[in-house]
């Protein structure tokens, strides 16, 4: 998907990337969605399903966050109080502890609403707040809030579809993982 360059752009770009990653979430079973068997965000680190929500979670909690500490005339923290761009595996790792203790239902209930305040934060702005100026560096408020929305979902869905594969015996194959029986050209008939 292009990266959205209007206010209608922006909210089809996180309304489409949401429905289709939370189409695949509800595929996850409730009871594995704090197995800890895909890799993480950070090198290294292996995370859940119920991490993989909990750090979308994550990053549209502070999108609204930054908008509201601008509303008040003052800059916020970016991207995170006691966090630099230089450490957002880390961030990621105090996403998964902030949820630590979430159900899956309540995790997906949560995301839910946050998507909600995005997307009303969205319709909230206009054109010009959104495209015309930029909001931290080079970046316009707009193109901030895909990079911590839609884009992230996205990421989240090939995650999670390549994960979905990997738990299904149908689609696993002997020689390893990801290798998929009907890879290749088809067999010879006799």
């Amino acid at each position: 998907m292009p990266v959205p360059q209007s206010k209608q752009d922006l909210l089809e770009a996180i309304n489409a990337s949401y429905d289709k990653l939370t189409v695949d979430l509800a595929k996850v079973p409730p009871a594995r969605a704090r197995e800890a068997s895909m890799p993480g965000h950070a090198a290294g680190t292996v995370m859940s399903p119920a991490d993989l929500v909990a750090y979308l979670i994550g990053w549209n909690r502070p999108v609204l966050s930054w908008h509201e500490t601008r509303s008040r005339g003052a800059e916020p923290d970016l991207p995170a109080t006691g966090f630099g761009w230089n450490q957002l595996g880390a961030l990621a790792q105090q996403f998964y502890r902030d949820q630590a203790a979430a159900s899956w239902a309540d995790l997906l209930q949560q995301f839910s609403l946050a998507k909600t305040d995005v997307v009303e934060l969205v319709e909230s702005m206009s054109e010009r707040e959104l495209y015309d100026d930029p909001w931290y560096g080079r970046y316009t408020a707009g193109r901030m809030i895909q990079l911590n929305t839609s884009s992230p979902y996205t990421h989240a869905r090939a995650r999670i579809r390549a994960w979905l594969r990997e738990q299904d015996p149908a689609h696993r194959h002997p020689i390893g993982p990801g290798i998929h029986e009907h890879c290749g050209p088809p067999p010879r008939s006799a």
